[in-house]
C-alpha cells in the first residue's frame, strides 16, 4: 500500500473480478496544448501548439486482451484508491525475441491523476520487465496526449518513432502515432 496526499492506493496484479472496473475505467482527456509533427526526409520534428477550445480526447472501447489469460509474458496491474474505486491499472506484455516490454495500456481515473499512480503502475511495469530480461520498455501514444507525453517523458521515456498512418481510416484519424522507449535498468 502506497499513500499519497492522504490517499492510499493499493497495487496488485489484477485478477478476473477486476475486469468490469477496468472496462467502466474512464480514460478520456483535456489538453489545452497537442504536439504537431512535421516529418522531413531524415526524420520528424515535434512542436507543442496550444488549442483553442481545449480538445477532449475519449478513446473508442477496445477489445484488446487484457493480460489475465495465464500468459507469463503478461500482466495487468491495478491501483485502488482507500474508496475502494479502481485508480487506474496497466496492461504490459514482453516479446523474448526482441527483450522488450510493451505498455499495451495505461489509464488513470481523472479525480486520481497527478498523485503518482500512473508512475507506480509505470514501475510494476518496470518491476516485471526486469523479471522477464527485458532490455526496455515501449509504447505508443497519439500526438494530441500532451499530458500522457510530459508524464512519459519525466518517468524516462524518449521519443524512438513516428507512424503516420496507424490511426488512418480510425475514430483517431489523422492523429500521429508517436512511440517512446526507455531502457530497462
Amino acid at each position: 500500500m502506497t499513500t499519497l496526499d492522504d490517499t492510499a492506493y493499493r497495487y496488485r496484479t489484477s485478477v478476473p473480478g477486476d475486469a468490469e472496473a477496468i472496462e467502466a475505467l474512464d480514460g478520456s482527456f483535456t489538453t489545452d496544448t497537442v504536439f504537431r509533427v512535421t516529418a522531413t526526409g531524415d526524420g520528424f520534428t515535434l512542436r507543442e501548439v496550444p488549442v483553442d477550445p481545449p480538445l477532449t480526447k475519449v478513446f473508442p472501447d477496445d477489445e484488446s486482451d487484457d493480460g489475465e489469460d495465464g500468459d507469463p509474458d503478461s500482466r495487468t496491474f491495478v491501483a485502488y484508491g482507500d474508496d475502494g474505486d479502481l485508480a487506474g491499472f496497466v496492461v504490459v506484455s514482453y516479446s523474448g525475441w526482441n527483450r522488450r516490454l510493451t505498455v499495451e495500456d495505461i489509464e488513470v481515473a481523472p479525480e486520481h491523476r497527478g498523485h503518482g499512480v500512473g508512475r507506480a503502475l509505470m514501475g510494476l511495469a518496470t518491476e516485471f520487465a526486469r523479471e522477464r530480461g527485458a532490455g526496455h520498455l515501449w509504447l505508443e501514444v497519439t500526438n494530441v496526449n500532451a499530458p500522457a507525453i510530459h508524464a512519459y517523458r519525466r518517468m524516462g521515456f524518449t521519443l524512438c518513432g513516428l507512424d503516420t498512418a496507424l490511426y488512418d481510416g480510425t475514430a483517431s484519424d489523422g492523429e500521429q502515432a508517436l512511440y517512446m522507449s526507455m531502457p530497462c535498468p
